[in-house]
């Protein structure tokens, strides 16, 4: 009975875990209709993953893009690469998923400057804002409204309630942030990974209701300071081995000394 009950339980959780596959939902937290995760770097390099439904794009960006489920995939793929490609960002890959009956794609950018990322068309809602302040790095990020055209939700199947999110993964320890829970509006707490998430309505973010969003960290990285304390407790290792050698060479020069 009891090994009955564990495979059951085993086939939920595979099934939950490929139900979430490919995007963010599922046993990982809430599911996200468009969903910005910006990795960024203390110099404003960065690279940004964009997980979005078909829908979302078409209603947010004003893109031409077939939102029906029989879709071809290599002309989706082409499309969404064409339009997310400018001198600003790099395309690095698009993969493509379904839920819900909806066609869901993931655009991975390799972005030089993140500050100057908004003069690319899919990012024109945002300003970027970076650099050395009271001897720490702040991060700002303001998500006003699109300049593109947008399209009412219950046009391409959808209701306006589903969530938005944009995601910050940080180089260095975090001293302030202003990212707090959308229903409760409690201050959200830092993730694994100095990961933090700020979320909107969909309905809000077609509105164009303005998303401020700011960060205040060390201006060290982890990476940085990691590599010094690697680097710090090699050496001492070196030095204690080296010691040990020279004590235990001098015993055996002192007992050659001492012996008759």
């Amino acid at each position: 009975m009891r090994s009955r009950l564990r495979a059951a339980l085993l086939a939920v959780l595979m099934a939950a875990a490929a139900g979430g596959c490919g995007d963010r939902g599922g046993l990982l937290g809430p599911r996200y209709e468009y969903e910005e995760d910006l990795t960024l770097s203390l110099d404003g390099s960065a690279m940004l993953v964009v997980n979005a439904s078909i829908p979302a794009l078409v209603a947010l960006h004003g893109f031409a893009l077939d939102t029906s489920s029989h879709a071809r995939l290599d002309r989706l793929a082409s499309q969404v690469r064409d339009a997310y490609t400018s001198p600003y960002a790099e395309v690095v890959r698009v993969g493509q998923w379904t839920r819900q009956g909806r066609r869901f794609v993931g655009v991975r950018l390799r972005v030089p400057d993140i500050r100057v990322l908004p003069k690319a068309p899919p990012f024109a809602w945002a300003a970027y804002d970076l650099g050395p302040r009271d001897g720490q790095h702040v991060f700002k990020e303001r998500v006003g409204a699109s300049p593109s055209r947008s399209i009412a939700p219950s046009t391409v199947g959808l209701t306006g309630n589903e969530r938005v999110a944009f995601r910050l993964h940080l180089p260095s320890h975090i001293r302030y942030h202003n990212a707090r829970d959308l229903e409760t509006g409690d201050p959200r707490r830092i993730q694994r990974g100095n990961i933090l998430t700020w979320e909107q309505r969909l309905s809000d973010r077609m509105e164009g209701t303005p998303l401020e969003i700011e960060v205040r960290m060390d201006s060290e990285s982890i990476l940085y300071r990691t590599l010094w304390l690697f680097g710090l407790a090699f050496l001492a290792a070196i030095a204690v081995l080296g010691l040990l050698i020279w004590l235990t060479v001098r015993k055996g020069r002192e007992a050659e000394v001492s012996s008759p």
